[in-house]
């Protein structure tokens, strides 16, 4: 199978899978677009952590300044916020009952021990 035969198979997938949805309001927009940026900012943050374990490519480990990874892990968390506060969630009471939760599963488990 060629390139040109493999686009023109998944072009008619596509057309077959398509899901069929628009987002309506201004709110979903948002969402969605706090999603993406979320996406990209762990991405940074990725990049950022495979420089320090010199696992990245030589050109960016030139360009690499340790210090910036203070910035990468305030943009994602900056960035949860706010796709947070699109999607109408409580970050603080999010938190604390995720927090109560691993506290709880981690008695019951030293308990069992």
């Amino acid at each position: 199978m060629n390139i040109k035969s493999l686009q023109e198979k998944i072009k008619i997938l596509n057309e077959k899978t398509r899901p069929h949805y628009k987002l309506y309001s201004q709110t979903e927009k948002e969402i969605l677009t706090k999603t993406v940026k979320l996406n990209e900012e762990v991405g940074e943050l990725c990049n950022d952590i495979l420089s320090i374990l010199k696992l990245q490519r030589k050109s960016k480990l030139e360009k690499f300044d340790r210090r910036n990874i203070y910035q990468e892990f305030a943009d994602v968390i900056i960035t949860t916020i706010q796709l947070a506060q699109a999607a109408g969630v409580d970050i603080e009471r999010a938190i604390s009952d995720k927090l109560k939760k691993i506290e709880d599963k981690y008695l019951k488990e030293k308990q069992k021990s």
